[in-house]
């Protein structure tokens, strides 16, 4: 019976996270290998157009990740075409190395805060474009291949 019970509460446990979620979506990188010039693109439409929303984007990594730190471009479309690009800068590690992020094993991952309280007003077709902008220090050209990023993704939930 209490196996029942345990079961029982992770179901609505579950179904209870994912309530507000809105859309969610990933892009695996190649072999945990994330080229700078290689922009992860996500498109997505039929917004509630008066419904506030939280956007966060989401990175998984693996331990051969060599950065405390990660330092992304996302530029978001509209459907009338203006856009919006921000330089973002999270962290992926506390000062010891221990990553932060959620999962079990090797592979961490990161539910990074991007936009809060964004209202969709337009219908119609939204891009949303990521990029990572890493470079080492003293060197003024970017790292060409980003070891240890396995997964991209973004994820839309209803704001509270």
């Amino acid at each position: 019976m209490p196996k029942v019970f345990t079961v029982f509460l992770l179901v609505i446990f579950m179904a209870s996270c994912a309530k507000g979620l809105v859309k969610s979506e990933f892009r695996s990188t190649d072999n945990a290998m994330w080229s700078k010039d290689d922009l992860i693109e996500f498109s997505f439409s039929e917004m509630d157009t008066i419904q506030e929303h939280d956007m966060f984007i989401n990175v998984r990594n693996d331990n051969s990740f060599p950065y405390n730190n990660l330092f992304l471009i996302a530029n978001l479309e509209f459907p009338d075409g203006e856009s919006v690009t921000d330089t973002l800068e999270y962290e992926m590690a506390m000062p010891d190395g221990t990553w932060l992020g959620k999962g079990y094993g090797s592979i961490k991952e990161n539910k990074l805060w991007y936009k809060e309280n964004i209202v969709f007003a337009s219908s119609g077709v939204y891009t949303l474009r990521i990029s990572h902008a890493m470079r080492k220090n003293g060197d003024v050209n970017g790292v060409i291949n980003l070891e240890g990023v396995t997964d991209i993704g973004f994820e839309i939930v209803k704001s509270n």
